[in-house]
């Protein structure tokens, strides 16, 4: 039986590939991929609670009675005040870059940061705590979470990738 490292290794290794733009992949090439969003690693670490904020790309949901927490795609946490269903109460977003799942249990809310959990004590939901941050235990990927696509390699030199936008470009030079 293979270990746990070389069949991960094995599957990142196959999960990307290098295009030969004379050759495509799947296909023809149709002028759209998906091109890395950079920022600084200190500000895809930051951790931060704002105001209510509306839901724009909700993601996945959470539930800690009496309190909802939904996932904005790549960006944070809604914190709902449920204590009564028909008036759902907005309380706070906390700005989380890369996150895209949760758990909570007790006064703790469990969140990736990208390659990064963090640990926010939300005894107080409307000021959240960053309790926490346990580094790199989160699988990083340098592509898009999407399969047979085109998309402009990363480049680790620019800074953290935190999303993935899609734009018209020449010649992207990876494909998964």
């Amino acid at each position: 039986m293979k270990s746990p490292i070389i069949a991960l290794l094995s599957l990142w290794v196959t999960s990307c590939t290098i295009v030969d733009s004379s050759n495509p992949v799947n296909g023809s090439y149709e002028g759209k991929a998906y091109r890395p969003l950079y920022e600084s690693a200190s500000i895809a670490k930051k951790v931060e609670v704002k105001p209510p904020t509306p839901l724009k790309k909700p993601g996945k949901i959470y539930t800690l009675e009496p309190y909802i927490f939904i996932n904005e795609q790549g960006l944070g946490i809604h914190i709902i005040d449920n204590s009564d269903p028909r008036n759902p109460i907005n309380l706070s977003f906390i700005s989380i870059l890369g996150n895209f799942d949760m758990a909570a249990k007790g006064k703790y809310l469990y969140a990736d940061n990208l390659d990064d959990m963090v640990v926010l004590d939300i005894s107080d939901p409307r000021n959240p705590k960053l309790s926490n941050r346990l580094n790199d235990v989160v699988p990083i990927r340098d592509f898009p979470p999407f399969s047979n696509i085109y998309f402009e390699c990363v480049d680790r030199s620019k800074g953290v990738v935190t999303g993935w936008e899609l734009v018209e470009m020449d010649q992207p030079g990876c494909y998964r």
